[in-house]
């Protein structure tokens, strides 16, 4: 699913670059599930960003279902997204003025599914939030915006979900419910799960770990 290649990315901060990344190499397989560990400040997030192509490296390569995003421009980048990858972020960036069923429906509707409302539903259905469909964000608990957010990022049936400390902004117990909502689906769908996180139990659900730290990856 995943093949990364010499993999680097420099920022330029202030007087002096940043090297963020630097030399990875590594793969993921079809229905793996992944866990990315290491410290605050270690490339995690922009690994992810990375991933999807919404950030561009500075040196390397990177095939994700084949594709190779270092070929795409920014429309190549935008449908791919939209056909291959769903993301789940930490602080759940749900539009406010949307109900739980726009916030799912809407990047369908603009990939132009036709069924996008009934996949929208299905979809927070299945994350138990058939009560709360038509609520808006300000209306739901953190762990119900989570559900949205994950909602979101299986309805169009990615290949791919790239996870961001989602349990990051909830309690433990909300947290918990949540992560045990994503790996359900992850086995239900087989769809490849790329999780970054803090947290050491949930690292330890994933059948395999990385650690990033330096700039360079390791298995752990």
């Amino acid at each position: 699913m995943i093949t990364v290649h010499d993999l680097s990315l420099t920022l330029i901060s202030g007087a002096a670059p940043v090297n963020v990344l630097q030399n990875l190499s590594f793969q993921v397989e079809s229905g793996e599930s992944v866990a990315v560990v290491g410290p605050s400040g270690s490339g995690k997030t922009s690994l992810l960003m990375l991933l999807s192509g919404l950030e561009r490296p500075s040196a390397g390569s990177i095939h994700v279902a084949g594709h190779d995003l270092s070929s795409m421009g920014e429309d190549g980048l935008a449908r791919f997204r939209q056909q291959y990858v769903g993301i789940v972020f930490q602080n759940f960036l749900l539009l406010p003025a949307l109900s739980a069923e726009d916030n799912v429906a809407l990047p369908l509707e603009l990939a132009g599914v036709s069924d996008a409302r009934k996949r929208a539903r299905q979809a927070l259905i299945q994350v138990g939030l058939e009560h709360r469909l038509h609520h808006l964000p300000s209306q739901l608990s953190g762990g119900e915006q989570q559900r949205v957010a994950v909602a979101r990022a299986f309805a169009g049936g990615p290949a791919l979900i790239l996870a961001d400390e989602p349990t990051g902004n909830l309690d433990a117990a909300t947290g918990a419910r949540v992560m045990e909502l994503l790996f359900a689906l992850h086995e239900e769908h087989g769809t490849t799960l790329l999780l970054v996180t803090h947290d050491p139990a949930l690292a330890a659900r994933c059948q395999r770990r990385m650690r990033l730290a330096g700039g360079r990856m390791e298995d752990v």
